[in-house]
């Protein structure tokens, strides 16, 4: 905790580290209530600097030795977070002892204790927290570590790389590893505990066995099937996608409860939120299947884009998670429905990152500087860095992207390495000049499209004119253009595309029917169009712009109808709820027969995809409905949005009945995609029968009790307490606590589906829940359940008039602060968003924000989103 303000890192300070580490050699000696870590580092000096600075944070020195000399308090030089030796030569080994307390770590970074184990979390700089080391991800290391702790109690111990030897003596167990690839401090991990472990196996493409190995509690060994299958999938993907082979013996997946992010790609012992990789029908939704195979993969595919080749600094962090990101979002695409992961995907980037691009902590995917860099791991860095890998592909087509990610992986093996040599590998590989690209790294700011057409029918050619600009960002005006690719369409009146013939080839590439949009104004020509045509823009969401192009509200209803492109047909379907919902803001909402006719048509469309059929009848979210808007009140918002909604309802009631009924077959649970598409619409027909009658309801109490896995059963209980009135909600409610209190993960969803609701997530009810046995202020999955619950999804409640939902929000993160910096500065998200409410809400929400500056010794995550919030 600090009372200064802290500095800015900057990247245009960046210098490479004085040394290197060849080799690292740690010992660590579990005691109850404290660790002993030895490290022994062979240092090499790398260019003529002289001083060695080791980063470290609370931690104990014991000793200290330069080449075998024991050092004294004069020897060397200490600052904040740092100890600093001067006058080196060129080689040295220096040995240190220190002591650290995993037990009170409460932060999660570093070593610390979750329930009976100790695990790690390095990444970004909580090695700093295990031992005196230059913690940055340039200085790439040979690591072998030896593990030492009581054999009874701590069976199973890990670290990364392959084993190398194990024994027992005087009841405590030694086990050693090692790791023959070079890697940075952030990617060391250690587990040790009493776990039990699932194995399998899986062979490369070059005949290599791979032994896959889950560790778990005890209690939980029945879960894991599925992240294995994940696995072996993910592998068996990246051979064939991206040519790239596993590169160890044995790859190993740690689940513990404690753990502030989704999972860390460790090289070889990837640690997972336990969320993020246990799984059984009984237990665990279709979404969650699907996030596990995600992660899974995510993790795995680190192994090369970002383990084998990594980040120079912190400043190139979407070099290894935007790339991955991308990556993984390829293989669920390949795994499940293409369209509709393009879909989650872009109302991500739309509800989520287009807002903070438009807030206080927009800040380009390579950001030019930070206070804290856990701040920094943002869907900007993560989502959008990936909408920029994607417009890569887009540009240089599949098979020349694939050549571009080839030579990058070839020319940076074993390296530390910048965004800007991955997009020269891109260049070099495809003798393409990306300069122009460039600038999507390093802009910030959602890019705004303008877009005119005009159709001269006695010519037949269609004009489409197109301009760009990007709005101010904090730090940043006057925006160059970029270069958008953009995907084109045009539908003919009987609803099948038209050949696209534009005037500029030089600007068209044929096969993925892009135009590649470079100006900030472009006007481009297309003839042979016998007849006016419906255009579709930006399909497969070719880019991550805001577009401005009043479609008629017909236009949008035929191509909700029609469009081929899966993408652009459900983003009609939304641009037509957002325009109902408008209306009914304003008093002025009806359906007319043509909407009525073109959602009957889309509900009954047996022969397509029910998982793309629910994303079409789907409202917007309200987030997604107040990111469309330059302000917002979110209680209007939420008014009408359920106006809406029971008109959808009440209007398509026997279709939703009856789509319910053909959809809600027996048979044993599948977590396989034809099984979870028709799952989602059932549920989602479910839904929309309970809010228009009475009926549906009591088919809701029947699911929810006879239901014989968690996807139904959860889908019953949203819909019971949504729909049902408050004693079927509280009964539901109870009886799911009373069968499944024993499971910490089921009891996560629980108490989501109530902080969540429209209907009981009021503060007052929020604060109870805080108070109930289930809840633990140290578990950051529990935090996320009950207050990230309530101030991302019952805004109606978290922006009451009274103010208490904002009180509430600064409450928890002043308590975190100190506890759990980071968990506290992601907490801070919604409250970041003031400048957009309606002045009543804005007033209100920065008055929390100065009592939370006001505090006094914030943490550099804290005070970071804090302070840039007020500005």
């Amino acid at each position: 905790m600090r009372d200064a303000q802290p500095k800015a890192i900057q990247l245009a300070d960046y210098r490479a580290p004085a040394y290197e580490v060849t080799d690292t050699h740690l010992r660590f000696e579990l005691h109850d209530g404290y660790t002993l870590v030895h490290s022994n580092l062979s240092l090499k000096q790398n260019g003529d600097e002289t001083e060695l600075l080791l980063n470290g944070q609370d931690l104990e020195l014991i000793s200290i030795k330069l080449d075998g000399k024991l050092l004294s308090e004069a020897d060397y030089t200490t600052a904040e977070e740092a100890l600093i030796l001067s006058g080196l030569g060129a080689s040295h080994t220096l040995e240190m002892t220190t002591r650290i307390y995993p037990e009170k770590n409460t932060a999660l970074e570093g070593l610390y204790r979750s329930g009976g184990m100790y695990c790690t979390q390095c990444e970004a700089e909580g090695f700093r927290r295990i031992t005196y080391y230059p913690d940055r991800p340039d200085v790439m290391s040979v690591f072998t570590t030896e593990i030492i702790a009581d054999a009874a109690r701590y069976p199973v111990l890990l670290s990364n790389g392959n084993p190398v030897s194990e024994k027992i003596e005087d009841g405590k167990k030694h086990v050693v590893w090692h790791d023959p690839h070079k890697k940075p401090a952030y990617l060391f991990a250690l587990v040790a505990g009493d776990l039990q472990v699932r194995d399998d196996h899986f062979t490369t493409c070059s005949g290599r066995e791979v032994l896959l190995r889950i560790f778990v509690e005890p209690q939980n060994v029945d879960k894991t099937e599925y992240a294995l299958d994940a696995l072996k999938r993910s592998m068996r993907w990246d051979e064939e996608v991206y040519g790239r082979e596993y590169d160890l013996d044995i790859f190993m997946i740690v689940a513990v409860d404690d753990f502030n992010m989704g999972a860390m790609e460790n090289k070889g012992l990837n640690i997972f939120n336990s969320s993020c990789v246990l799984a059984n029908p009984a237990t665990a939704t279709d979404a969650a299947y699907q996030r596990i195979e995600a992660i899974v993969a995510h993790e795995y595919f680190h192994n090369w884009s970002g383990n084998r080749v990594t980040c120079r600094d912190w400043f190139q962090l979407s070099l290894k998670e935007g790339f991955t990101v991308f990556r993984d979002a390829g293989f669920s695409a390949d795994m499940n429905s293409a369209t509709v992961k393009r879909i989650e995907d872009a109302t991500m980037l739309r509800t989520v990152q287009f807002a903070e691009d438009g807030g206080p902590m927009a800040h380009p995917v390579q950001p030019d500087s930070y206070i804290e860099i856990s701040n920094f791991y943002t869907v900007t860095i993560y989502e959008k860095g990936a909408e920029v890998v994607g417009m890569l592909h887009k540009i240089l087509g599949e098979e020349g992207f694939r050549k571009g990610s080839d030579l990058y992986f070839e020319r940076h093996d074993g390296q530390a390495v910048t965004i800007n040599e991955f997009v020269q590998a891109m260049e070099d590989a495809n003798d393409v000049d990306l300069t122009q690209f460039r600038l999507w790294y390093k802009q910030s700011g959602t890019p705004v499209v303008e877009v005119l057409t005009q159709y001269d029918h006695a010519a037949e050619r269609l004009t489409l004119n197109l301009r760009q600009y990007t709005p101010d960002t904090p730090g940043q005006t006057d925006k160059k253009p970029l270069w958008i690719p953009v995907q084109l369409g045009l539908i003919g009146h009987d609803g099948e595309d038209m050949e696209v013939r534009p005037d500029q080839p030089d600007f068209w590439t044929e096969d993925s029917q892009v135009l590649h949009f470079r100006e900030a104004e472009q006007t481009f020509s297309f003839g042979g169009v016998v007849e006016e045509p419906v255009v579709s823009l930006f399909r497969d969401f070719s880019a991550p712009v805001r577009i401005h192009y009043q479609h008629s509200q017909s236009a949008l209803r035929f191509m909700l109808q029609h469009d081929s492109d899966g993408f652009n047909r459900w983003d009609a379907g939304q641009q037509l709820m957002l325009h109902w919902i408008e209306l009914a803001e304003k008093g002025r909402f009806k359906f007319t027969q043509d909407d009525i006719d073109a959602l009957h048509t889309v509900i009954n469309d047996v022969e397509l995809d029910p998982a793309m059929v629910a994303y079409l009848l789907a409202l917007p979210s309200e987030s997604y409905i107040a990111e469309s808007r330059p302000q917002y009140d979110p209680v209007a918002i939420h008014k009408a949005r359920e106006q809406v909604m029971a008109a959808l309802a009440d209007t398509l009631s026997d279709d939703f009945k009856a789509c319910y009924q053909r959809l809600n077959v027996s048979g044993d649970y599948q977590p396989v995609p034809e099984d979870m598409a028709r799952r989602s619409l059932k549920n989602l027909a479910l839904s929309y029968w309970a809010k228009a009658d009475a009926e549906g309801v009591e088919a809701a109490r029947l699911q929810f009790s006879s239901a014989d896995n968690m996807t139904d059963q959860m889908a019953a209980l949203r819909t019971l307490v949504a729909h049902g009135n408050q004693a079927e909600a509280e009964q539901a409610l109870a009886e799911f606590y009373t069968q499944w209190q024993q499971d910490s993960l089921v009891v996560n969803q629980w108490l989501t589906v109530q902080c969540g609701s429209s209907k009981l997530g009021t503060p007052a009810h929020i604060r109870q829940l805080l108070e109930h046995e289930a809840f633990d202020w140290r578990n950051p999955n529990k935090v996320r359940s009950v207050i990230g619950a309530f101030a991302n999804q019952a805004l109606c409640h978290f922006h009451g008039a009274d103010g208490e939902g904002y009180k509430l929000l600064a409450d928890a993160v002043t308590r975190l602060n100190e506890s759990n910096p980071q968990i506290a500065s992601r907490l801070l998200t919604p409250l970041t968003r003031w400048k957009r409410l309606v002045p009543n809400q804005s007033q209100m929400m920065k008055s929390e924000l100065q009592r939370i500056m006001d505090h006094g010794s914030l943490s550099k995550d804290v005070y970071e989103v804090v302070s840039k919030s007020l500005m």
